[in-house]
């Protein structure tokens, strides 16, 4: 194991982790060292197992991949984020790259991509999906001769999107503070920022907007524990 690139999975869905840990296991250079079900788990299974690599779901329950990047990176930074993702815009690749990924890749991807990307990232370099850097070349092309201007991607705090995730997964503040440790009125307070921030007010949509951002996956079941 000592010169295996060792890599944690996070996937909500068992059929995609079962999946991933064959195909990178194939690889005689790359060993899974753990699985996680959501980007909470993700975060406490990388503090603990400390892996060169943490493939993450960008859409996950509980903390989705970017906030579950952000987390990683501040409090291990060992440890290298490839992000997998169904959303290939610009919008989910650039806050993924913001949020400290080192690589993102598209699930459609071979399997020769995938352990190239593994493999690319434990050594620290950037590597994204072939298909999303042409576009972003010539995304980047147009913005250089001025044809278009560089979007501010997600206007909430990392904080608000947290909180803005469980209230769409069907949290109530009484539950989201504890998984937070924040008194419930600081979570009524995060709330009703993001909110005006957004100017959205009712949780219909809220949930619309986090699904529309890739912040909760549309099929997600709601949190009906309240």
């Amino acid at each position: 194991m000592i010169n295996k690139i060792t890599v944690l999975i996070s996937d909500d869905h068992t059929i995609v982790r079962s999946a991933l840990r064959v195909l990178l296991e194939t690889a005689e250079d790359i060993i899974v060292v753990g699985e996680a079900t959501n980007g909470q788990q993700a975060v406490e299974q990388t503090k603990r197992l400390r892996p060169r690599v943490a493939l993450l779901d960008l859409a996950m329950p509980l903390l989705n991949g970017v906030e579950a990047t952000r987390q990683i990176v501040s409090e291990v930074p060992s440890t290298k984020v490839l992000m997998l993702s169904g959303y290939t815009d610009d919008v989910h690749v650039r806050q993924a790259v913001q949020a400290g990924a080192t690589g993102y890749l598209v699930k459609h991807t071979g399997s020769q991509d995938l352990l190239r990307a593994v493999r690319e990232v434990a050594q620290g370099n950037a590597f994204i999906s072939p298909c999303i850097c042409q576009r972003l070349m010539t995304t980047w092309r147009a913005m250089l001769n001025g044809d278009e201007a560089l979007g501010n991607g997600n206007p909430l705090t990392s904080r608000q999107s947290q909180v803005l995730q469980l209230v769409a997964e069907g949290y109530m503040s009484k539950q989201i503070a504890p998984m937070l440790s924040l008194s419930i009125k600081t979570v009524e307070k995060h709330r009703q920022s993001l909110m005006q921030k957004l100017d959205l007010h009712k949780i219909a949509d809220l949930t619309r907007y986090a699904i529309s951002n890739g912040i909760i996956e549309s099929g997600a079941v709601p949190n009906t524990t309240r």
